[in-house]
């Protein structure tokens, strides 16, 4: 199994490349789209690159659960409730969603997931 340092190398290559940010910028704290620009477009992009790197499968929605931020189950005027937040924690165990929670926007939810988010879904993935 790689090591974390292995993962996180991987992993900024892959964000480097999908979305053309200097080294440097991907830090483990920096937010997949506030600080490095990632669009939903992108996404797709970072997950095949992850994938190929890491010889992993990522299922649809496994690492941007995005269809709850779009269920009405889930999200009220535009603000994901208790049962959302319950369901993006237990989709998202390797997620701080500590200040997502403080103000649970739907809007907010983009500037949530971080390099550090992103290496330990990795983590998980080749662990398992």
């Amino acid at each position: 199994m790689p090591s974390r340092d292995e993962i996180f190398e991987k992993v900024r290559a892959a964000l480097v490349d999908a979305l053309g940010v200097d080294e440097e910028d991907v830090t483990p704290e920096a937010t997949m789209v506030g600080d490095l620009g990632a669009e939903s477009i992108d996404f797709l992009d970072i997950v095949f690159r992850l994938e190929k790197a890491f010889s992993i499968k990522i299922p649809r929605g496994e690492l941007f659960p995005e269809d709850v931020l779009s269920s009405s189950e889930f999200v009220a005027d535009g603000k994901v409730n208790a049962a959302g937040i319950a369901e993006l924690k237990s989709r998202m165990p390797f997620a701080d969603l500590t200040k997502f929670e403080a103000n649970p926007s739907v809007q907010n939810f983009a500037n949530t997931l971080t390099v550090e988010d992103m290496v330990r879904y990795v983590e998980s993935k080749v662990a398992g």
